[in-house]
């Protein structure tokens, strides 16, 4: 199976990157618990049961994965319509399910990566007829319905980030730029719309915590969302108090946002930026960033490099689920984007999204190993 690749194509700076932002994650984590020692455990648990599967992965040709579609597509609504049936709720929200001898895992992790596969395969499959509104629409289709499970849980964030994964694909497919103008001609006023019915509260798939959200980003300043811009405002407050060069790791000074629980549990989680910020200083965040950065544009190299489409758009997904989750996750730490949840790539706690986000990678390390010939 693999005996036949030429190992110095191997991207090693791609798994120094990734191996890089675990390592941080497992210090941000555990300083972020208080080294409590379960969720210190389970996120090294994840970093290598994920690094160990990433690395499985890469050497496996990802075209026997790719002629799994069908089944890849099932499994991932299955799996999603079990969480709505059995799932485990917490916070007003059921994103959970409980596996014999596995544990609890968040299936929409796993969804990301299914359908990445999905539709690398299927733009792959009528990329000659891409253009035409059937393929298009059934493509649309294929989409919304895990998107409308994951809306269901409720997971608008999750839904987002699929959405622009699987745009990314479809223009980096070659879609028609006729196709990309009339999609940007509807979004800006059906966008404008959503604004102003959200305001009047007359948008049905929207929660009232997630429009409230929404509404304290438009109008921070307003007294009635103040306390929707409570985590948000102390996330700034943790950064900006890092400086240039940080409080350190583990430091336990009374000024410490992260001691002070300002940011509850989110700061493992959602909010692990601001512990980056506060302990690892302005320099600290910048070479996170910079990590970040390698990784998507190793994945664009590849991108580029693939010897066929379905590769392509593997590199592609991927780029563009690490980059915009990266981006968004500290776009709301900053409070650029409304208050939502999303894990940090590779270093927010959870083990769902540190297993899920290396097995892609691993798709994409093997897509690197079968490059054009004659690319250096």
């Amino acid at each position: 199976m693999f005996f036949d690749y030429n190992f110095k194509y191997y991207n090693y700076r791609l798994v120094l990157y990734m191996l890089a932002l675990s390592v941080t994650g497992i210090l941000v984590v555990a300083s972020a618990s208080g080294n409590d020692t379960s969720t210190v455990t389970k996120q090294i648990t994840g970093v290598i049961v994920g690094f160990a599967l990433a690395i499985g992965l890469s050497i496996i040709d990802y075209h026997y994965i790719i002629k799994l579609y069908a089944v890849d597509y099932i499994v991932c609504l299955l799996i999603l319509a079990a969480v709505l049936v059995m799932g485990h709720t917490a916070g007003g929200a059921t994103r959970w399910i409980d596996v014999p001898g596995i544990g609890r895992i968040q299936p929409s992790e796993f969804v990301k990566i299914g359908l990445i596969v999905f539709f690398s395969w299927y733009w792959s499959k009528y990329q000659e007829k891409m253009n035409k509104p059937l393929m298009v629409g059934l493509a649309a289709i294929l989409a919304v319905v895990p998107i409308v499970l994951i809306l269901a849980e409720p997971n608008l964030s999750t839904s987002l980030v699929l959405t622009v994964v699987i745009l990314c694909m479809v223009f980096a497919a070659g879609i028609s730029y006729k196709w990309v103008c009339g999609v940007l001609a509807v979004a800006l006023p059906v966008g404008a719309l959503f604004i102003y019915l959200l305001t009047k509260g007359l948008v049905p798939f929207i929660e009232e915590y997630q429009a409230r959200r929404i509404l304290a980003w438009i109008y921070p300043h307003a007294e009635q969302y103040a306390e929707n811009m409570y985590q948000q405002r102390n996330s700034i407050m943790a950064i900006s108090s890092g400086q240039l060069y940080g409080k350190g790791l583990f430091n336990t000074t009374i000024a410490s946002v992260k001691d002070g629980n300002w940011l509850g549990l989110t700061g493992e989680t959602d909010f692990i930026f601001a512990i980056i910020g506060e302990e690892m200083g302005f320099r600290g965040s910048v070479v996170i960033i910079l990590l970040f950065g390698l990784v998507v544009f190793e994945c664009i190299h590849m991108a580029a490099k693939a010897k066929d489409m379905s590769g392509r758009l593997i590199c592609t997904g991927m780029a563009a689920l690490v980059g915009f989750q990266a981006f968004a996750n500290i776009a709301v730490a900053t409070q650029i984007f409304p208050n939502t949840g999303l894990p940090l790539p590779f270093i927010s706690s959870g083990v769902s999204s540190l297993i899920s986000i290396f097995m892609g990678m691993g798709l994409v390390l093997n897509v690197g190993l079968q490059r054009k010939i004659g690319n250096n």
